[in-house]
């Protein structure tokens, strides 16, 4: 309200020149912080590169210490103590390291060795889920079937007594052996069944392998649910416990998988993977859910059990063929399975079984045929046991590349000529979408491109204030393609069949958001999908990793589900675009892409990355970086947005394990 008092005038003045003293101190104050943190950050990372030497000997010696006569007769004796009195709540089992002693301050620098500190299984533990047994409303039995064909002989002890100290007592064993030669095999088997009658046996006549082994042991199952263990490896001690108190939870349920790690032959657990939730594209570039695998058993039954011809990639078909089925599968996101490392395990050596390699191919080839969704595998020569669907294109369509600019004509210049210049996909429009370019030499070019691809360039204005939702919509408004791919004008295309692929995957019906691979100039990576939660809100997956890095357990160089992806390069069919209303306009910055994914998400649909779809990215140069108050500040109210509407600073993203770190974008382990 206009004031005509001096005075007053002159207070208003006073009270505003205060407050801007106020404001300057307290971002001096804050740029003072700001520099005492980078001093003690580059303190501690000299602390960290002067201690590494020591930690890594403190580890060899370890290593000395376990493999010393010693401890291997303290490993015996633990042993035996077990056998002589198989329900007592005692010390772990002789395989499970043991880090009970607090005074090795050492060994809590090691992120697996703290982890597994926070949440190893104590006696306390047994005791308390013994408790909780007592109460559940569901006792589901559980039919552990494991195939056998010579195991040696203290492989074969630990997987069997990994059972036996279940806290959960409602399991049944069902062992078959594939004809074993070696007497110890049938010698321990009926040592074991003799122990206890949940232990089921069948001895095959003739060697059959794995998958008609497994059929065997199957029928031996009489449980509402079938867990699958290999004859070398071992189940945590509460590891049926956890999947009884999911199906409590989750009463319909029909699959259950859970995180793993390796051991090896003296028990050093490593290499823990910490899964994602349900990813069905994930899975069909590799069997990230392998163990411990829980299915329901009159499912297994329906889809015909397990499959000759598919041996060493049996529990994959399977998978495949149950999760056509149904939906209703859950992941428990704690170490349940220890998977045994040696010379003949495929933990240890990949391509150490080269059938199961062209098996789990051929299981790929007929998963897609039967889901009406035809097209190739192309299996990774470089790594083994990961592959590629290249779908066939059966929805075909011009794809509308909408570029939104503000000058930067040299930047629009090289987008486009890699553009134009490597891209095999024909039917292509592009609306250049000029958001108030005033620069000569930026209108020159734009207007060559739009003479040069007459029909396939279209210069649109739109001189508005900055709004990269509301540009992306109006962008999207003024084109007629069926597929949308918005793209950034800063990014360089590398891969000449990009649009193809992007399209193989933004035609299925289920595929919402299409994202790619985005490379700094000096070849590490920008954008490799987003993760929601990472510094409240979201952040890039394996940021600053080399471009040719496998990343977490291969994440990086497969196709896999992200709750997001950038729209710097991203495709969308536009059906699917008006669906869920585009971009929205009052998130006119930052997170406007991850909201737009969110909602796709919400609507039903999952979103892509694709690590063979490549392209050179200048990220933020087109609209600089939040360096003044104001951006600052509008920066603060869209992270409140997505606070408010999607709880990204509190909810899991499905798609991230939660025992990963959301203080950094390189998949640590959350300590």
């Amino acid at each position: 309200m206009h004031n005509d008092d001096p005075e007053q005038v002159l207070a208003q003045l006073r009270d505003l020149h205060a407050r801007y003293t106020e404001n300057q101190l307290w971002s001096w104050q804050a740029e003072l912080e700001r520099q005492r943190i980078e001093v003690d950050l580059a303190l501690a990372r000299d602390h960290i590169a002067r201690t590494q030497p020591l930690l890594h000997a403190m580890r060899r010696l370890l290593i000395i210490v376990q493999d010393s006569k010693f401890w291997k007769v303290r490993n015996r004796w633990f042993q035996i103590k077990k056998r002589l009195k198989p329900d007592s709540v005692g010390p772990q089992p002789y395989w499970v390291p043991d880090v009970e002693d607090t005074n090795d301050h050492w060994l809590r620098e090691l992120p697996y060795e703290r982890w597994m500190l926070a949440h190893r299984f104590r006696a306390s533990d047994r005791r308390r889920l013994l408790d909780a047994i007592g109460i559940m409303p569901a006792r589901p039995t559980f039919s552990v079937i494991m195939p056998v064909y010579e195991t040696p002989e203290n492989y074969l002890r630990e997987a069997i007594e990994s059972v036996l100290i279940q806290v959960y007592p409602d399991w049944e064993l069902c062992i078959a052996d594939d004809a074993s030669k070696q007497p110890h095999v049938r010698r321990v088997l009926e040592e074991y069944a003799s122990r206890d009658a949940r232990v089921k046996l069948f001895f095959r006549t003739e060697n059959g392998h794995v998958s008609a082994t497994s059929n065997d042991a199957l029928a031996l199952a009489t449980g509402t649910f079938v867990a699958l263990l290999d004859h070398d490896d071992v189940l945590s001690p509460d590891a049926l416990f956890e999947n009884a108190m999911l199906v409590n939870r989750q009463p319909d349920v029909d699959v259950i998988y859970s995180d793993e790690d390796k051991i090896d032959a003296v028990g050093r657990r490593s290499a823990p993977y910490f899964k994602p939730d349900w990813a069905p594209d994930s899975l069909l570039s590799r069997n990230y859910v392998s163990h411990l695998g829980v299915y329901r058993r009159s499912l297994i039954q329906e889809v015909g059990g397990f499959r000759r011809g598919f041996e060493g990639s049996q529990d994959y078909d399977l998978l495949l063929r149950v999760t056509e089925r149904t939906d209703r599968i859950a992941h428990i996101p704690r170490v349940l399975y220890h998977w045994r490392l040696h010379s003949g395990s495929t933990a240890a050596v990949r391509d150490q079984k080269g059938y199961a390699l062209n098996a789990a191919r051929l299981a790929l080839e007929e998963a897609i045929e039967r889901r009406g969704e035809p097209g190739r595998v192309v299996h990774d020569a470089d790594r083994s046991g990961l592959y590629t669907v290249r779908y066939d294109i059966r929805r075909p369509g011009k794809v509308s590349i909408i570029v939104p600019t503000r000058d930067h004509g040299t930047d629009v210049d090289l987008c486009l000529s890699s553009l134009f210049g490597r891209s095999t996909y024909q039917d292509i429009e592009v609306i250049l979408i000029d958001n108030g370019s005033r620069e000569p030499e930026s209108l020159r070019i734009f207007e060559q491109w739009q003479k040069r691809e007459a029909g396939r360039v279209k210069v649109v204005p739109y001189d508005v204030p900055f709004n990269f939702s509301a540009i992306n919509n109006f962008g999207a408004k003024v084109s007629t393609g069926t597929y949308l791919l918005f793209l950034n004008n800063d990014t360089e295309i590398t891969t000449p069949d990009w649009i193809e692929a992007m399209v193989e995957q933004a035609q299925r019906p289920s595929i919402g958001a299409v994202g790619a691979k985005l490379l700094y100039p000096d070849n590490t990576v920008q954008h490799a999908g987003v993760i929601v939660g990472l510094g409240g809100v979201a952040g890039h997956s394996h940021k600053h990793f080399p471009a040719h890095a496998t990343g977490y357990f291969y994440t990086l160089q497969t196709v896999n589900n992200f709750s997001a992806v950038t729209a710097a390069c991203a495709m969308i069919r536009r059906d699917v675009f008006d669906e869920v209303g585009g971009f929205d306009e009052s998130i006119a910055i930052a997170f406007n892409d991850v909201d737009l994914c969110l909602r796709i998400l919400a609507a039903g649909y999952r979103n892509i990355y694709l690590p063979h779809v490549v392209l050179y990215h200048h990220e933020s140069k087109s609209r600089g970086y939040e360096n003044t108050p104001e951006k600052q500040a509008r920066f603060i109210g869209e992270q409140q947005v997505m606070h408010q509407r999607w709880h990204t600073d509190t909810r899991p993203d499905p798609y991230y394990n939660i025992n990963l770190t959301l203080d950094a974008e390189n998949y640590e382990i959350g300590i």
